[in-house]
């Protein structure tokens, strides 16, 4: 008994810690949100709440205590390895990639510690009762209090994260005045702020890459585009030696730009589209649109305004700015001030004519592929003319740009060719790749993805279009997660693509298998979005 006890008590704590990690995982992944994160644990109940191993330990405690008189003394512990052997044999606790793999900050680190307080405090209100008892009936009692502090555990984070919200949030606003108090000393730094559904990072680099040909730059890394992110770079990396500041400013609710523009407000602004990601939070593409223009709102009255003419929400933001606007369109908008024209693409990139507000045309040359990705580059050409830049200066900065990770990257992989637009599928630069896809000369075309989310009430139907455009492009689609792609195979069997050529899998690594064994020479393969964990089914 007191062999079985010991093993009990080492396994659960062992378990209680895995699983408020991996909760706490989640929880920093949905932003450390404990109203966003409720619900995904409210929508993954039986999966990751109450899991097989609990009813199974239930079961455990009550053979226990109706037979514990006539059973073996060595069958007991045996149960109980049964259960042990369920969670520890989990898929869901075994993953050793994670897509993105928990961080240890402070915050996770003071996440963890007030879970572990509040997980010992369920233990001990098991454990004082137990004490007053005798043999078996103490054990199980002791067990039972162990199995509610695990299966508590998620429950237990939302609980920690609750309870240290008013401290965080004056780390924060810590953070923030720290920000706004270095950039108030720096009247000379220029900012420059971009926002928009899609393209935003792109545009962020394709900029920094253009006047980093005359000025000392800073733009923050990657998608840090949230006011923490923000504060970051500002407190961590801006010098007294950069000239320019870029800032990439998302939103996922209502008051995202203007929680942004009160730490760094732009002297430029420059929106690139507005679509329908974040539907589910932002509830219609009108409110998405006025979140996104809010950012003028926000612009010093004579800075400038770059806007994509192409998009007619973004280009009607024009009435709302006071100060000097720039429209520009690669869909010869009569409007434009930059003016794209006679775009070829191919395998290696793209070319196209530039026009300027002066009327001045060259020719550019850029490795990026796509039609949006000759967008994002007028927008940048746009920002290199307010600083005075020559298009041939332009031009050569063009030249030299690299396409951002993950986003429409092309590669070859010894004789296979692999388009990685892994990060964050929307329903236009999804038809861009697939397009592009389309365009490689290949032996045979496969495209793996999970499909888009976030997307609300138009979720399915924009995946079942994603489905249509897929089956004229492809030649085999690898669809991750059964549940969340059944929209995308009814496009595919809409538009009669052979049942045989779809294939379902579980993982993004179960997807890489699959590949492993069917890739020849001359293939191409293109990945279109990756969800983060918080989105696996298993």
């Amino acid at each position: 008994m007191i062999v079985s006890i010991i093993i009990a008590v080492a396994f659960c704590t062992w378990r209680i810690g895995r699983r408020l990690q991996f909760f706490g995982h989640i929880l920093q992944l949905e932003g450390y949100k404990p109203a966003i994160y409720i619900d995904w644990v409210r929508d993954r109940f039986g999966d990751v709440v109450l899991r097989v191993s609990h009813r199974l330990a239930l079961g455990w405690i009550v053979v226990v205590i109706l037979l514990d008189h006539i059973l073996p003394p060595v069958l007991i512990p045996g149960l109980f390895l049964i259960w042990a052997m369920t969670f520890a044999s989990s898929r869901r606790y075994r993953r050793d990639k994670p897509k993105k793999p928990l961080v240890l900050t402070f915050r996770m680190k003071r996440l963890l510690g007030v879970s572990a307080v509040i997980s010992l405090g369920i233990l001990v209100a098991g454990a004082v009762p137990a004490a007053g008892l005798s043999g078996w009936r103490a054990a199980i009692l002791f067990v039972a209090g162990l199995l509610a502090a695990d299966f508590l555990a998620p429950f237990v984070i939302y609980i920690a994260a609750f309870v240290l919200q008013p401290f965080e949030k004056a780390i924060q606003n810590g953070f923030k005045r720290a920000a706004r108090k270095k950039l108030s000393a720096r009247p000379d730094l220029d900012i420059i702020a971009v926002t928009g559904s899609y393209g935003k990072t792109s545009v962020k680099f394709a900029v920094e890459t253009v006047l980093a040909h005359r000025f000392s730059v800073l733009a923050t890394p990657g998608s840090f585009n949230t006011p923490m992110g923000v504060c970051k770079v500002v407190n961590d990396d801006l010098s007294p030696a950069h000239q320019v500041l870029i800032l990439e400013m998302g939103i996922r609710n209502p008051g995202d730009i203007e929680e942004l523009c009160l730490i760094a407000a732009p002297k430029i602004a420059l929106v690139t589209s507005v679509g329908i990601a974040h539907l589910e939070s932002m509830g219609t593409t009108e409110a998405i649109a006025k979140e996104k223009g809010s950012l003028l709102q926000f612009t010093a009255p004579d800075g400038h305004a770059v806007l994509n003419a192409d998009d007619d929400q973004v280009r009607s933001m024009e009435q709302q700015f006071p100060g000097r606007t720039w429209l520009v369109s690669s869909e010869n908008h009569p409007d434009a001030h930059i003016l794209g024209s006679e775009i070829q693409f191919g395998p290696d990139g793209a070319t196209f004519k530039v026009t300027d507000e002066a009327g001045a045309t060259i020719q550019m040359n850029t490795r990026l592929v796509g039609r949006h990705n000759v967008t994002n580059i007028l927008m940048a050409i746009a920002v290199g003319r307010i600083y005075g830049l020559r298009l041939r200066q332009i031009a050569q900065a063009v030249s030299k740009l690299e396409p951002v990770p993950h986003r429409l990257a092309v590669r070859r992989e010894g004789a296979i060719t692999v388009i990685d637009d892994a990060f964050n599928s929307n329903p236009v630069g999804a038809r861009n790749a697939v397009e592009i896809l389309g365009q490689l000369d290949a032996r045979k075309r496969y495209i793996v993805t999970p499909g888009m989310i976030e997307l609300g009430e138009r979720q399915d139907d924009e995946n079942r279009l994603l489905g249509h455009h897929i089956a004229r492009h492809a030649d085999v689609a690898i669809l991750v997660g059964e549940r969340r792609t059944y929209a995308i195979a009814e496009g595919l069997r809409d538009a009669e693509f052979p049942e045989q050529n779809i294939q379902i899998v579980q993982s993004l690594f179960e997807a890489k298998d699959f590949l492993n064994g069917a890739l020849e020479s001359g293939d191409v393969v293109l990945f279109e979005n990756d969800l983060p964990d918080q989105f696996n089914e298993i």
